[in-house]
């Protein structure tokens, strides 16, 4: 008995009566069913997509929508009923316009919404579904979702109905009643990494997170390198701008980021105003509302980051051999007179020779004025509020793996032989493999953005995450390089190739997974892996169960730049206390103008049934909270044999 310790739990339950009536709580927690956790993967800025699947549950929603309502209303009816949900504020204006008693239609509209609160939230405790009710509306929501028996209460349920018509508060009301029963019906959420890069609005899917209840970040390869970019390293700032210029995300970097681009805009028109930067134009998939810039000049702005991308590389390869990285140095092996680069044994053509900043002599120096511009660069990374603040969360609610309830969560890889072995990798002259490596890397990107001073990195601040973004032997990267370079400036498709490592043909061995399962602590006989980074291409039969269901790969496209690729639109991996699934997506249709919106419903797939249903008890919160109850009964003890006084 750990009197000391029991003396600083007494402080919150002082006598037997409050440590007793804690022990009766907690017990009746275990008893309750499982919460759903839902698992996502490569959201690539895809804001709205996102957004509406944890709206929409993934589907779970409209499937409560029919156990509900499926004989009592109509088929348009039930449809109505998930977009108010899904999109509330789009659906209530889009009524005013049709409905001849709008006012009537809200209030049907509410006993319908509550009907499915009632449904979200019954698996759990009166006081849990309290706290993810809003704020303002708490009381009248709760009084509304636990009536012993409406029957009798009919008078007092339309009065609360009533007086909120009266408050002409019911549009918000609408609206918070739809966000509780997604914030129910979600009950934790894993992002298995990939937030940022390709899609439009990475920043509005922080902000949606930072809001919710229950999340958590495994982080990925394009993570990794914004969270480089936070501390300033110009290989990681370049390799950001490059790509989200490249596809023409202008708005969220200067206006929901505050990355002031005019200096490089100046430097671009400087340097290729007369370059028409024929290879350098940039994709538009999503079109910016308030910062558009001309095609041409941003085609200018992405060749120019580009170059100094190349530039800042090479400097941090030669100053990191241990990086093994030294066949990425490129710019030292183009023929300036004959407009060619030798790459390995042959020499190919480059399709754009115009290089006003570029030094034969010394093609890895940068010019006065491009160290000014990333000097100018890097100071609206470092004083972004908001990317500061969004990274920061990342570090909080994120780390390089996590382990939950009988799941291994990890964005890429585990850099394994072909034997299928752990491999060796050596960083900072740290050499290690398996959990020990994850372990080490984890820390050492915290030291690197928290305190630099402390870490074991050589170099620049920041080196590590840039590694970490494009290394063979990165965990996150999980390929053999990654040919910028050749993309852009060799016609020969054969030179963009970038081969996956051994971990990629591994993993579909039950065997290789139980290992890893093993190495990180886990039951291989009862737990699963959960990975993302590589898009499976269901079009062309792939499958995102590998290794006999030991492993799932929920990468399924929910960047509109993959979907060509994968033939869906994204997946969401299922657990709740009864079964697992797949959620396939299809892609996510925008509100039109008319106000009306298409909501396709996933198909889910039941990939496990469990044994019996899984309870509060049979997870990673059950043996926490089970831990809590014998710290309890010591306490009860002490105080029943004196050690311990009771305060009343």
């Amino acid at each position: 008995m750990d009197i000391q310790y029991l003396t600083l739990l007494a402080e919150k339950f002082p006598n037997r009566k409050a440590a007793l009536a804690e022990i009766i709580n907690l017990r009746a927690i275990l008893a309750l069913p499982k919460g759903t956790e839902y698992y996502l993967s490569d959201l690539h800025g895809e804001h709205e997509a996102f957004i509406h699947m944890i709206k929409s549950a993934s589907g779970v929603i409209r499937q409560k929508i029919e156990d509900i309502y499926r004989e009592e209303l109509s088929m348009e009816e039930r449809a109505s009923l998930a977009a108010l949900i899904y999109n509330p504020k789009a659906e209530m204006k889009r009524r005013k316009k049709s409905e001849e008693d709008f006012e009537q239609w809200c209030v049907t509209s509410m006993y319908r919404l509550i009907e499915v609160c009632k449904y979200a939230s019954a698996k759990y405790t009166r006081s849990k579904v309290r706290k993810k009710l809003p704020k303002y509306w708490a009381y009248s929501i709760d009084e509304l979702l636990h009536a012993e028996d409406p029957a009798n209460k009919a008078h007092y349920y339309s009065e609360i109905i009533k007086s909120v018509m009266d408050s002409r508060m019911y549009e918000n009301f609408i609206e918070e009643l739809c966000e509780a029963i997604s914030n129910l019906t979600v009950d934790e959420l894993h992002i298995i990494g990939d937030i940022f890069d390709r899609g439009a609005h990475p920043d509005d899917i922080m902000d949606y997170l930072m809001d919710f209840h229950t999340v958590d970040f495994q982080w990925g390869n394009h993570d990794i390198v914004w969270m480089g970019a936070a501390t300033g390293s110009w290989p990681c700032i370049t390799n950001v701008l490059r790509m989200n210029i490249s596809y023409n995300n202008f708005d969220m970097l200067e206006i929901g980021y505050g990355i002031n681009l005019r200096a490089l805009s100046t430097f671009a028109e400087k340097y290729y105003g007369d370059d028409p930067c024929t290879h350098f134009m940039p994709k538009i998939i999503d079109t910016n509302e308030f910062d558009p810039v001309d095609e041409e000049l941003a085609a200018k702005m992405h060749k120019a980051i580009a170059i100094c991308q190349f530039k800042v590389e090479g400097q941090r390869i030669k100053a990191h051999p241990e990086y093994d990285m030294d066949r990425r140095l490129l710019l030292d092996k183009i023929d300036y007179e004959k407009g060619t680069v030798k790459i390995g044994d042959k020499i190919y053509p480059l399709r754009d020779t115009n290089l006003p900043t570029v030094d034969p002599s010394d093609p890895y120096k940068l010019t006065d004025d491009e160290e000014k511009l990333l000097r100018a660069l890097e100071a609206s990374f470092v004083r972004s509020k908001e990317l500061q603040k969004h990274i920061r969360f990342l570090f909080s609610h994120g780390s390089l793996y996590k382990v939950a309830n009988n799941k291994l969560l990890y964005h890429g890889c585990i850099p394994m032989t072909e034997d299928g072995e752990f491999e060796e990798v050596t960083i900072n002259e740290k050499t290690a493999k398996g959990k020990e490596l994850m372990d080490y890397l984890d820390q050492e990107v915290r030291k690197s953005f928290f305190t630099p001073e402390e870490s074991e990195e050589t170099g620049h601040s920041g080196d590590l995450m840039w590694y970490l973004w494009e290394g063979s032997k990165s965990p996150l990267f999980g390929k053999d390089q990654m040919t910028t370079f050749e993309r852009l400036f060799i016609e020969d498709k054969a030179t963009h190739k970038e081969h996956t490592v051994p971990y990629y043909k591994c993993r579909d061995s039950k065997e290789v997974c139980e290992m890893i399962l093993e190495e990180f602590g886990l039951d291989p006989e009862k737990s699963h892996i959960l990975n993302g980074h590589v898009p499976v291409k269901i079009k062309d039969g792939e499958s995102a169960v590998k290794a006999d269901g030991k492993l799932f790969v929920i990468d399924g496209g929910i960047s509109k730049a993959y979907q060509k690729q994968t033939g869906i639109a994204g997946y969401t991996f299922i657990f709740n206390s009864r079964y697992m699934a797949l959620a396939e997506h299809k892609p996510y249709s925008p509100l039109q103008k008319d106000g009306s919106q298409e909501f396709h419903t996933p198909v889910i797939r039941t990939v496990e049934v469990m044994e019996k249903r899984l309870s509060i008890q049979d997870t990673d919160k059950g043996q926490t909270l089970g831990r809590e109850i014998t710290e309890l009964r010591e306490l009860v003890q002490a105080y029943r044999q004196g050690f311990i006084k009771e305060v009343y």
